[in-house]
Parts: C-alpha cells; structure tokens; sequence
C-alpha cells in the first residue's frame, strides 16, 4: 500500500514589500512521503517570494512534467515555472523553452557550488531563467518552523524575508546567482 501526502495548513501575513505585495493567505500544502521538512519550506518559501493569485503549487515530486510551483495564464500558457534543488541542465531547458519566466531556488549543504559551475554556462544561454542559491543553516533553521498547523509573519524587504511564528523566527537570504 502506497504513503499518503500528509497535508499542511499554513496562515501566512505576507508582506513584500519589495514588490508592494500584501496578504493574508490560507495554504494548503501537500508533503509527498519522500519529502523532507527542509524541502518543504523551502517550497513554501518560493511560494511566498512569488505570492500571486494565480499562483498554484503542483503535483510536484509525484509529476516529473511540472515544476513545484506555476502560474499560468488563462489560456493556460505557462507563465511562471519555479523549480527547487539542484535539477538536471535537461530540466530546465525544457522548463525555458515552456514558460515565459523559470525561477530555480538550489538548497542543500555543500553540493550547491559544485552544481552551480557544473551548469553555470550552459544556463547563461537561456535569458528567462533565474537562479537563486538559498543557505544551508537558514533553510535548515526555516526547516525547524514545521508542523501540520503553521501561522507565519513573513516580511520581504531588500531581498531577505524574515519568517516569524509564535516561537521563532528566521531570516533567509536569497542570493541571486543569475
């Protein structure tokens, strides 16, 4: 018999102001058996660094033709795909050629640089893609926030988001690789 998702509730009070983007939002997010606390969040994350109405999580880790996170036009043209970890060159040059803009978040301990002069190059032909390299202890840290009912105050300002709960808080620093 397969593992069923556990499903996550999330409150989140998001303000970004980077991008003057306010709100309160209720999600619903599915954690795939194989997936870890740390992925989890990190999803999470990218989900609020591109809050949207549009914006959908996906099968994710349960479809290999969908990145984790979309937004798709009415007509139902891609035009946001956001990736995480540290996926294949094929991946995401499929992901290029299939949507208008690809946001890749790496994490993970020291296997980010490595992968990122691996695919540097050859990810610098595709103009629509970005990548975002996200610290170890800070998602590790973020990681920590878990559980089935979360309630977060989550700020976006200069590029860092500080995640607050009742109990913690966290600041995360992404960097911009390209």
């Amino acid at each position: 018999m397969a593992l069923k998702s556990t499903i996550l509730k999330a409150q989140v009070s998001l303000s970004d102001m980077d991008r003057h983007y306010y709100q309160e939002l209720s999600l619903t997010i599915a954690q795939h058996p194989s997936e870890n606390a740390q992925r989890l969040m990190v999803r999470l994350l990218a989900y609020l660094l591109n809050a949207d109405s549009d914006l959908e999580f996906t099968k994710g880790l349960c479809a290999d033709d969908e990145p984790e996170i979309w937004r798709k036009s009415l007509s139902g043209e891609i035009l946001l795909w956001v990736e995480l970890g540290l996926p294949d060159e094929k991946r995401l040059k499929k992901a290029a050629n299939q949507a208008q803009q690809v946001l890749l978040y790496t994490y993970g301990d020291s296997k980010q640089q490595q992968w990122w002069q691996k695919n540097q190059r050859k990810l610098a032909s595709f103009s629509n893609v970005s990548v975002f390299s996200l610290d170890f202890d800070e998602t590790q840290a973020l990681s920590q926030m878990l559980a089935r009912n979360m309630q977060f105050t989550v700020t976006v300002q200069d590029t860092e988001v500080w995640f607050a709960s009742e109990s913690h808080s966290v600041v995360i620093q992404p960097k911009k690789l390209q």
